[in-house]
């Protein structure tokens, strides 16, 4: 996974981001097969305001990973979250 520069992250869409805060701020950038694998596994080490933010920003990450082809184990705490678990 490349790094993004400050520059590259602010020119992303929101839509390229799992879960924005109620301050806009971006986490979890899934633009990208890397981006998005890394986000399953910084997933469970990221705060959330809500439940439903957190489930509703599991469910981007897990459609995202479908879309890449990342297979996620049943134990994985982004599928777990996804599913309401």
């Amino acid at each position: 996974m490349s790094d993004l520069t400050t520059e590259e992250r602010n020119d992303l869409n929101d839509k390229a981001f799992a879960y924005i805060d109620k301050d806009g701020g971006r986490h979890l950038p899934i633009h990208d097969e890397s981006h998005a694998r890394n986000a399953v596994g910084r997933f469970a080490q990221t705060g959330f305001e809500s439940a439903e933010a957190k489930h509703q920003a599991a469910q981007h990450i897990v459609a995202v990973a479908k879309k890449h082809g990342i297979e996620l184990s049943e134990d994985d705490a982004v599928r777990q979250a996804a599913s309401g678990d």
